[in-house]
């Protein structure tokens, strides 16, 4: 196992948590159905990532990008 680095684009206030595909530079679209205010919507991007790859909350990291709808993610031991 060992350190996966994704880009995503994350689009808030959506009806559900899912990813919906990959833009042409191969970012990820994410929706989200929490609101993009106070971290919500981070919180429940962590939680769904660490959900989708099977790693505690804890192994995943928004390592850029914390106020952006663009971000980099790190997640620790994923199998890609």
């Amino acid at each position: 196992m060992s350190d996966l680095v994704v880009r995503i684009k994350v689009i808030p206030k959506s009806p559900k948590n899912e990813i919906v595909g990959a833009m042409a530079d191969g970012t990820l679209k994410v929706r989200i159905a929490a609101v993009a205010e106070k971290g919500k919507a981070n919180a429940e991007l962590i939680g769904f990532l660490a959900k989708h790859y099977g790693v505690a909350r804890a192994d995943v990291e928004i390592m850029t990008g914390e106020t952006s709808q663009l971000k980099q993610v790190r997640i620790r031991g994923a199998l890609r």
